[in-house]
């Protein structure tokens, strides 16, 4: 079904500005410099498809991606029209020359976050401080069994980074629940976050990625630990687990955040569309499309 930007939706009226996007990227150009982006991922493949590193390693869970472009498109202004055409008024980005850029072309509309690689502890501790002096960065992120070798969420290598998130008093974006890849999924089992809130009792964490199918012990946790969050990134609104939207719907209203992962997985037509049909009650629209980002990240300052 195709909407246009301008029909009512659920949150018209309730938003005080735009969405705020905790992911969004730019397209590829070309298949080559699309595959080049994940042969990070190569060392930890032992299947036969994933050995061929085609062009997207969790390709088989999505349809009609949109993140490859004619060439003659620029990326930045390309990914700009989408943003404005669909209300989203900030985004946060990787850290990287097309989202510097991007920045710069259109001052307020990025902000940062800067992704870490825990095997090099003191590298990325630096990395992280770096990227905060000199970017402001928002937040960090982590994909726990994308790196190699793996580490898990609870692995001493990342408690480091955790310190150092609460040392500059930023949120820690991580992959929580089954991975996509093809690659063990034990490093992300959302149970290893309770020792990390645990021990980081002032830890902003905010899960990326679904959870599951362990969606309903996040939501537990979350009821339990004040630091812990969880966003949509990587889902399409009709597949927002139900115990997540239960979960919004009464006392978690202030942990549930919208995340559109446009264009590495989803459309943001796709978003807004399937979005009209999510069933959150009135007071949710604007904590997720908008204030709970903006207190998570302290957008504000």
């Amino acid at each position: 079904m195709t909407v246009n930007p301008s029909d009512p939706a659920p949150w018209d009226g309730m938003l005080d500005g735009g969405i705020i996007d905790l992911g969004v990227g730019f397209p590829f150009t070309s298949k080559e410099a699309k595959k080049a982006t994940y042969e990070f991922m190569a060392p930890l493949f032992k299947d036969p498809d994933s050995l061929q590193m085609f062009e997207f390693p969790a390709e088989y869970m999505f349809k009609n991606v949109p993140d490859l472009i004619d060439p003659s498109e620029d990326p930045i202004e390309w990914t700009v029209r989408e943003l404005d055409r669909w209300g989203i008024e900030r985004a946060m980005t990787g850290l990287g020359e097309k989202s510097l850029e991007a920045a710069r072309r259109y001052p307020g509309k990025f902000f940062f976050s800067y992704e870490v690689h825990p095997n090099d502890i003191m590298g990325t501790v630096r990395g992280i401080k770096e990227a905060k002096a000199t970017h402001d960065i928002k937040a960090v992120g982590c994909f726990p069994c994308g790196q190699f070798p793996q580490v898990p969420i609870d692995d001493p290598k990342m408690y480091p980074v955790y310190a150092t998130c609460v040392e500059l008093n930023i949120p820690i974006f991580i992959n929580g629940g089954v991975v996509g890849p093809r690659m063990p999924t034990d490093p992300q089992h959302v149970e290893r976050l309770d020792r990390v809130c645990y021990d980081f009792p002032e830890l902003v964490i905010v899960t990326r990625h679904g959870c599951e199918p362990w969606e309903k012990l996040a939501m537990k946790l979350m009821l339990k630990w004040p630091g812990l969050h969880y966003c949509t990134s990587a889902f399409a609104p009709k597949h927002y687990p139900q115990a997540i939207i239960d979960y919004a719907n009464t006392r978690g209203a202030d942990k549930i955040i919208y995340c559109g992962y446009f264009p590495a997985g989803l459309s943001l037509e796709r978003q807004m569309t399937e979005m009209r049909n999510v069933a959150f009650r009135e007071h949710v629209w604007p904590k997720f499309l908008r204030e709970n980002a903006i207190r998570v990240l302290q957008l504000e300052n």
